[in-house]
């Protein structure tokens, strides 16, 4: 799967679990590591892991992909799915705040939030004319 598709995929699936303020940063021009930053913020522990399972199972189960690696533990809350092209970082937001990735990484160009579909808009009838005594 093409890297930005993955990463785009990757916010997908941490909104689906309510994650906060789901960044999509491309790193490509910065970094020989990797080609884009996902980064999530989440609650307690048990948000932060439904988050971790939603991108996981799913990417597994639907297009047979698993990460390289996962660093990190739920007690440090900041976890870390490494998809080698993809980077996860999944954050509580006292941890986040504390340390930038945004900010460090600020000369990465953000990718834009999901665009919802336009509403279709109903077709306006016109007024039947009355007839003029």
């Amino acid at each position: 799967m093409e890297s930005k598709k993955l990463a785009l995929l990757c916010r997908d699936l941490a909104e689906n679990k309510k994650a906060g303020n789901v960044v999509v940063l491309d790193v490509r021009k910065l970094s020989s590591i990797t080609d884009y930053f996902v980064i999530a913020s989440g609650g307690a522990e048990p948000h932060l892991r439904a988050i971790m399972n939603e991108i996981i199972d799913r990417l597994r189960l639907e297009h047979g992909l698993t990460p390289r690696a996962i660093d990190g533990d739920l007690g440090a809350a900041w976890q870390v799915l490494d998809f080698f092209d993809v980077i996860v970082h999944v954050m509580r937001a006292d941890v986040r705040e504390k340390y930038d990735l945004e900010g460090l990484w600020g000369d990465a160009r953000k990718l834009g939030p999901k665009r919802a579909k336009p509403a279709k808009s109903a077709k306006r009838r016109k007024p039947k004319a009355t007839p003029k005594p």
